[in-house]
């Protein structure tokens, strides 16, 4: 993945599928979706947070503004691949992300270790920012997924995406560890995320409704911290 958007402006909303959901819903927009040049692939990410977990614990009390600090690879990385260290924030609905690529040595001195980056940018300029502000943060989760990415034919700026085989955990966070980790959704079910600039297309919306395929709130990493809670495997909440 050579070339990369580094900034995002969007809508972003949630649905739980599960198989007979998802098969009508891809037979249904065969004409009206594609999916994008990359297929299907693995994400990696570890996300980041205070010793007290303060970030997440702030995002499920669903405030008017919420934002994340992960790092992202595409499959499992080596020390000189490429990865991404991504900043969301999300205000009234409206998600904006960040991304800084470098090679995840680099990426894990700057994270991990707090080292300065070799090349400043704007963004790492926002980052530096974030990490200051919060001080002591560290890898908190480590979260993986398949995802199938498509895009609108008529809208390119229309995506979905489907994410299978969720795993998380809070141990060995580093993405050259490998992916492994507890499941996160039902067997068979899928997590869709439709990602808009502006309102929803009117057919999507009316095929949702066929399908009673409704919005939900769910929060990869938050649903990993809960399950951590239940499972009594997390000290702090």
């Amino acid at each position: 993945m050579n070339a990369y958007q580094g900034t995002f402006k969007r809508y972003e909303k949630k649905y739980l599928l599960n198989d007979k959901q998802y098969f009508k819903l891809k037979e249904k927009t065969k004409n009206q979706l594609k999916i994008d040049n990359y297929g299907d692939i693995t994400i990696c990410n570890i996300y980041f947070d205070t010793p007290n977990r303060l970030l997440i614990r702030s995002s499920l009390e669903k405030p008017i503004y919420k934002e994340k600090l992960r790092l992202r690879s595409y499959g499992i990385p080596t020390l000189e691949d490429n990865v991404y260290i991504e900043l969301k924030k999300k205000y009234k609905g409206v998600v904006y992300k960040r991304r800084e690529q470098m090679d995840l040595a680099s990426a894990e001195d700057y994270l991990y270790n707090y080292k300065p980056v070799k090349k400043e940018t704007q963004i790492t300029k926002e980052i530096d920012w974030f990490l200051k502000f919060y001080k002591n943060l560290e890898p908190s989760m480590y979260i993986s997924y398949n995802r199938t990415a498509m895009y609108g034919t008529e809208d390119p700026e229309l995506r979905l995406t489907f994410d299978s085989n969720i795993l998380y955990r809070e141990e060995d966070l580093y993405l050259e560890s490998g992916i492994w980790g507890k499941p996160l959704l039902k067997e068979r079910q899928r997590l869709m995320e439709i990602k808009i600039p502006g309102a929803m297309p009117i057919w999507l919306s009316y095929i949702l409704s066929e399908l009673e395929i409704y919005p939900t709130s769910f929060s990869k990493y938050g649903n990993g911290y809960k399950e951590m809670i239940t499972k009594g495997e997390i000290k702090y909440a």
